[in-house]
């Protein structure tokens, strides 16, 4: 038998990912973080158009000009960001955005601070990578988002960088703007690296998004498609940096990915140039959804937090079989303590499916299993 590298064999399958594997038809799935809407007409057009014109050969390897100069633009107008085309990188997804962080500039003896719950594929790039996790509580008390002054104690000698995701997955938290510029100034004062992972930042409810790129140069600002368009399996994403952090990056996606998929560039590009009411429709309707599963939630007593942003919850639920259970019963969840040690005790559930599929899910866990 070949033995895997050290690196591999100390992570694990994603949890997530299984619910992809599901058989049972009739379950409601609660468990996957993809928008169950369908991509807006325009950018289907705009992929159908790309394909009928044979556009499908290489593109420069940081994408497609017309694309990064859109990005600049959504940048400046939402993020007041200031960056330029030579500065961005189009990705496959935001998921190779996030590995060519890790792969580029951690290594072994670095530590990467990472909040407590947050999603799973942040502590997998790090130890993919060689380096070791320094956790950050966020508790529930909290809302379950990230202080500055907690992520201060935890900087030593070793810390090479923070993983930040707000709105966060898989609790929903949105950071607070004084907390987000606190720890873009440690960045700078520090000297440690910002990990920004953006890609929920237009699925947010009365609340502002703010990006910590504006205070700070030692940010590597990550977004895509995937979420805010319904673009998941068209795998397109992207990333700012400044000058020097962007060429290190760029090796690694050179080389391993040499350019993202053309038609999916074409799609991005109309995505950022054309109308907008379609995404504006979908984070109105994930709204409804959230106000309707964090009542039922709370009134079955299972205490949830009134998730900001995303479309997940994390509610508190100790019973250890209650995903099984409720798997049993019909309804597919994920165990909280698939994102960290915080996340025990806890089940995400994602609200991304049908308000009347939520509303029977509650009314089966209700049922079977607080009054089973």
């Amino acid at each position: 038998m070949i033995n895997p590298a050290t690196r591999t064999k100390s992570i694990e399958l994603s949890q997530i990912r299984k619910m992809f594997e599901v058989t049972n038809p009739n379950a409601i799935n609660l468990g996957i973080g993809e928008p169950d809407f369908n991509v807006p007409e325009n950018i289907k057009k705009a992929m159908t158009e790309s394909i009928d014109e044979n556009d499908t050969h290489y593109t420069p390897n940081k994408g497609y000009i017309e694309l990064r100069e859109e990005i600049v633009k959504k940048f400046k107008k939402d993020n007041d960001i200031n960056t330029n085309p030579e500065n961005v990188i189009v990705t496959v997804g935001a998921s190779e955005a996030l590995y060519m962080c890790s792969q580029a500039f951690v290594e072994k003896g670095d530590e990467v601070i990472l909040p407590n719950p947050s999603f799973l594929s942040y502590e997998a790039v790090v130890k993919l990578s060689g380096g070791d996790i320094n956790w950050v509580d966020c508790k529930m008390e909290n809302e379950f988002k990230l202080k500055a002054s907690d992520v201060e104690e935890k900087i030593n000698k070793n810390t090479k960088a923070i993983i930040l995701n707000s709105p966060s997955n898989p609790t929903g938290a949105v950071m607070e703007k004084e907390d987000i510029k606190a720890i873009a100034d440690l960045s700078m004062d520090k000297d440690f690296l910002i990990i920004s992972d953006e890609i929920y930042e237009k699925i947010i409810y009365d609340k502002k998004h703010y990006s910590p790129a504006k205070w700070s140069d030692n940010v590597i600002t990550l977004n895509g498609f995937s979420k805010t368009y319904a673009m998941t399996g068209l795998r397109i994403g992207y990333l700012t940096a400044n000058e020097d952090l962007c060429e290190e990056l760029l090796k690694i996606h050179q080389y391993n990915i040499a350019c993202a998929t053309t038609t999916s560039q074409r799609g991005a590009i109309e995505a950022l140039r054309g109308p907008q009411d379609s995404a504006d429709k979908m984070v109105a309707e994930f709204k409804r959804r959230r106000d309707l599963i964090v009542g039922r939630l709370n009134e079955m007593g299972y205490e949830t937090v009134n998730a900001e942003g995303a479309f997940y919850v994390f509610p508190k639920i100790d019973d250890e079989d209650f995903v099984s259970k409720a798997a049993n019963a019909g309804v597919i969840t994920v165990p909280g303590a698939a994102f960290g040690s915080n996340g025990k005790g806890h089940v995400r559930m994602s609200y991304a499916n049908s308000y009347e599929n939520i509303d029977k899910a509650m009314d089966i866990l209700e049922e079977k299993i607080v009054n089973g």
